[in-house]
């Protein structure tokens, strides 16, 4: 029977730092080599069988996990933050960490992390580059705000970008605008609608792609989601099969603190920052929008409020909205709202 060989991969940018070692530990080769395809089909031409890859989670790492199951390999992907608790020591390079995560590997201590299938991440980099043209535009608006209160002129914060309302304004106050000024606000109104052009095209898109159609379609019938929320819930949580319950998914999603616990004390953190980012911004923004279409979302708000603050009732709704989520999609139905309760009528014997 043939042994398993434990290969650790440390990818940079221009540069891959190689380590094979056998199932007794001993390195057979350790090699460097050229961050491209090529080079991996040479280099893998020459690996011996059997063989399973581990690497950790960077921006390099997708094409090469691609490239190597494209190859019947086996791969695995490490967390960053408990691969970094698990190797940290005094002497760190690229070869020391690739000698770290086959050994992981060999030992069966290697913190693997879910990797989304391909169709996914290519869904969600049109999502991600979406997420940019909005944080544009909006910079762009913001800064429009800035020029004219720098000038002195006066406006409308409601109206301001409205395309009318704009013009009309250039009208009346360009003679008491600085001369570039003028200028530069067309630019910046122009550059707002093309990157507002942009973002409908993609959001239509992402809409009407069969892989995503039906799910974004059920999450979309639960009060107070919209195509954004159910876009950004299918595309970054991938999978929903990996999540067993609802507190692993708020964890996922950034709505709970964290715990440090020690000698019987316990102490609760903010919010905590080993989260998915861009789905807590987007289930923060929908609960502060979501009790006005949705009643039972509306008493959660109330509930948490009056015991603190308008921020403890918006983590409630959001957290809500999570097992909302959860259940739609794990269960691959509708939401349907939970009947109330109705007391049944007592039968009255006759005399």
């Amino acid at each position: 029977m043939l042994s398993m060989h434990y290969i650790g991969l440390d990818i940079h940018k221009k540069s891959i730092s190689c380590c094979v070692r056998q199932s007794d530990g001993t390195i057979i080769e350790e090699s460097t080599l050229a961050a491209n395809r090529p080079a991996l089909d040479l280099w893998i031409s020459r690996l011996p069988q059997p063989w399973i890859a581990g690497m950790e989670a960077t921006m390099f790492t997708a094409w090469v996990y691609d490239h190597l199951v494209s190859h019947s390999g086996t791969v695995k992907i490490a967390h960053p933050a408990m691969l970094k608790a698990i190797t940290a020591s005094k002497k760190k390079n690229d070869r020391v960490d690739a000698q770290k995560i086959s050994d992981l590997l060999r030992c069966n201590f290697f913190p693997e992390c879910h990797m989304a299938t391909r169709e996914i991440r290519d869904r969600r980099r049109v999502l991600r580059y979406r997420n940019l043209l909005v944080r544009q535009s909006v910079q762009m608006k913001n800064r429009v705000s800035s020029m004219l209160m720098e000038t002195g002129v006066s406006y409308n914060k409601q109206k301001l970008h409205q395309k009318r309302y704009f013009g009309r304004l250039l009208e009346e106050e360009g003679s008491t605008m600085p001369e570039s000024m003028p200028n530069l606000l067309r630019l910046s109104r122009s550059t707002v609608d093309s990157l507002t052009q942009m973002d409908h095209q993609l959001i239509r898109a992402l809409r009407s792609d069969d892989v995503l159609a039906s799910r974004v379609a059920r999450l979309q019938t639960i009060p107070g989601v919209g195509p954004i929320l159910s876009l950004t819930w299918a595309l970054e949580i991938g999978d929903v099969t990996r999540f067993k319950t609802v507190k692993s998914a708020v964890s996922y999603c950034g709505l709970c603190g964290d715990e440090q616990s020690s000698a019987g004390k316990t102490q609760r953190t903010p919010i905590s920052k080993q989260r998915n980012k861009h789905l807590q911004t987007v289930l923060v923004e929908a609960a502060k929008v979501g009790p006005r279409w949705s009643p039972e979302l509306a008493a959660v708000y109330e509930s948490e409020r009056s015991k603190g603050n308008r921020n403890r009732g918006t983590l409630a709704v959001a957290r809500k909205l999570v097992a909302y989520l959860l259940a739609i999609d794990r269960g691959d139905r509708k939401f349907e709202p939970r009947p109330k309760d109705v007391v049944p009528a007592v039968a009255v014997q006759p005399c």
